[in-house]
């Protein structure tokens, strides 16, 4: 066994215990913890296979983003966990035929799916008659595969992303009684004069003589 072998063995042995801690961890935040750390372990493997674009991008876009945000989320919400468990085994029966529906759709496309896939070219395919390297870029293929064949997926979720952010914007833009809101283009056209106003007064002023102090006298 190569170096290269003990590597993929270690990443997927690391992977698999994080995925198997991120559903059975109590605490919401050691959950979001072990997730981060499968997504490591998923890019060490991505840049095993010599696709260091998707590495980088699981890497930049998930951990770096997402589950920061996953992390912040969870971490400003006041979870507790005895509520999360009231009626568990009344939803056990329906959760578990999800699941168990859900293995075996995997399993039916791990077993039947691969066999249809053609095996990977070797090195040499990527020369050229006069034993020349051709320069290749897995990012560009990668870009030009989503682009051509894959235009029409790429253009529907677009779509659908664009909408979530417009919706997400209108969500926060309405109008709500118990909320104070400044209009942006009054305050804009405030002067100087309009919120202050100099006064002249005297350095000093004379005390008031009340009447007590006069019958006093």
């Amino acid at each position: 066994m190569d170096a290269k072998t003990g590597f993929f063995y270690f990443f997927s042995a690391v992977l698999l215990y994080s995925a198997l801690r991120v559903i059975t961890s109590r605490n919401p935040v050691h959950a979001v913890l072990h997730l981060i750390l499968g997504f490591s372990q998923a890019a060490a493997i991505w840049l095993l296979l010599k696709a260091e674009f998707l590495g980088i991008m699981l890497v930049v876009v998930y951990m770096g983003a997402v589950m920061v945000l996953f992390l912040f989320v969870v971490m400003m919400l006041d979870i507790r966990i005895d509520r999360m468990r009231e009626g568990f085994w009344k939803h056990f029966p329906i959760a578990a035929f999800v699941g168990a529906l859900v293995a075996l759709e995997m399993a039916v496309v791990l077993m039947g799916g691969f066999g249809a896939m053609d095996e990977a070219k070797p090195v040499a395919d990527f020369l050229n008659a006069q034993g020349e390297v051709i320069p290749y870029s897995n990012t560009q293929a990668l870009g030009r595969l989503m682009y051509t064949n894959y235009l029409f997926p790429i253009e529907i979720a677009a779509v659908i992303l664009l909408v979530a952010m417009i919706a997400a914007i209108a969500l926060t833009l309405r109008k709500r009684k118990d909320a104070k809101t400044l209009d942006a283009a009054v305050q804009i056209r405030t002067r100087a004069q309009d919120r202050v106003s100099l006064v002249s007064m005297p350095a000093t002023k004379a005390a008031a003589v009340t009447a007590a102090q006069e019958e006093n006298k």
